[in-house]
């Protein structure tokens, strides 16, 4: 990273379980973005086609009402409505990091697609583990998805939600020398006053303490419950109680912990924006660098598997060539 970054934080709801209309937004707000200066601009997590607010507030089997359409309405790393996304990125010359709910063949996978700003899909990366009943829903990435991409602006990764939760996993993007690191978040609105642990200040707490452990710069935009999440999760007074309006609290943070841009009321949809000044990942790391200066190899060291896990492996034994009969008579006599 040699240049001041524009970026952009995303905090907005989603248009729920709609992919053409989840694509045109995304499409609109990155034109919003690039028109406001953004070099990159970051997006919640599954914000296409939305998250799936359901899992939280009733049981598995109440849910499966929700599943044929969230299936039908998650997207492909390799359909139109990503390379949609795509030539918008190209269109506006932005770097894109898009949180959707991916689908491959009959699994869903909470994923990241990183898209460059001409229009290539540097990667896609898969949530590591769901966390709690997200595994209702939710298949596991593997070892491949702890990517830290070159980028032109400097080096970008991602994590989603409670990733940044997990010490090793946050420990393994710290060492590839993170320099801008998307942290994606559906909302928080479930469960207020009554789960500290799912709460905002807890939760961009995980946010900013990523920024300081890493010396990082911190991009965390953050999905919106509105009007019309309520009126398709919630129809007891029960659920209206659990799943409540608001719930964005998108942030960007400096490497040091400071607040790059001023939030938005949790109940707003709108666009962060902040100037990244290389110089401040240089003045963090001069203190505090955990895996450079700051560590201990000889005492303490992380074991990372990269390697790609499919679930299938095909094996080819070759097979000695078949001798015929009347060949061995003749080597006897």
């Amino acid at each position: 990273m040699k240049d001041i970054v524009r970026v952009a934080a995303v905090q907005a709801e989603p248009v729920w379980f709609d992919l053409d209309g989840s694509v045109a937004k995304v499409i609109d707000l990155i034109g919003q973005a690039a028109a406001g200066g953004a070099q990159l601009v970051a997006f919640p997590e599954t914000f296409v086609p939305g998250y799936p607010w359901w899992i939280w507030l009733d049981s598995p089997a109440a849910g499966m009402a929700y599943v044929p359409v969230y299936a039908a309405t998650s997207m492909t790393r390799d359909g139109e409505h990503l390379a949609a996304i795509c030539a918008a990125a190209k269109q506006h010359s932005i770097q894109v990091v898009l949180g959707f709910s991916e689908r491959d063949a009959g699994s869903l996978y909470m994923a990241q697609a990183f898209i460059a700003a001409d229009g290539e899909l540097t990667s896609v990366r898969r949530k590591l583990k769901p966390t709690h009943v997200e595994r209702a829903v939710f298949g596991e990435g593997d070892g491949s998805d702890l990517q830290v991409h070159s980028t032109p602006l400097g080096n970008v990764g991602g994590l989603n939600c409670w990733e940044h939760l997990q010490p090793l996993t946050k420990y393994a993007m710290y060492a590839q020398n993170e320099e801008i690191h998307i942290g994606a978040w559906p909302s928080f609105s479930v469960y207020v006053g009554a789960a500290q642990a799912l709460s905002a200040e807890v939760n961009t707490a995980a946010s900013l303490m990523y920024a300081v452990e890493g010396q990082t710069f911190v991009v965390a935009p953050c999905g919106v419950v509105g009007a019309a999440a309520i009126e398709k999760f919630c129809d007891t007074d029960v659920k209206r109680q659990l799943l409540q309006p608001g719930g964005g609290h998108a942030r960007i943070y400096g490497p040091e912990g400071s607040t790059l841009a001023q939030p938005l009321e949790p109940t707003e949809e709108g666009i962060l924006f902040a100037d990244l000044d290389p110089t401040m990942i240089a003045i963090a790391k001069s203190v505090a660098d955990p895996v450079g200066h700051y560590s201990r190899p000889d005492v303490l060291q992380l074991v990372v598997n990269r390697a790609p896990t499919p679930r299938t492996l095909d094996v080819f034994v070759p097979r000695e060539p078949a001798v015929d009969a009347d060949s061995l008579v003749a080597e006897v006599v």
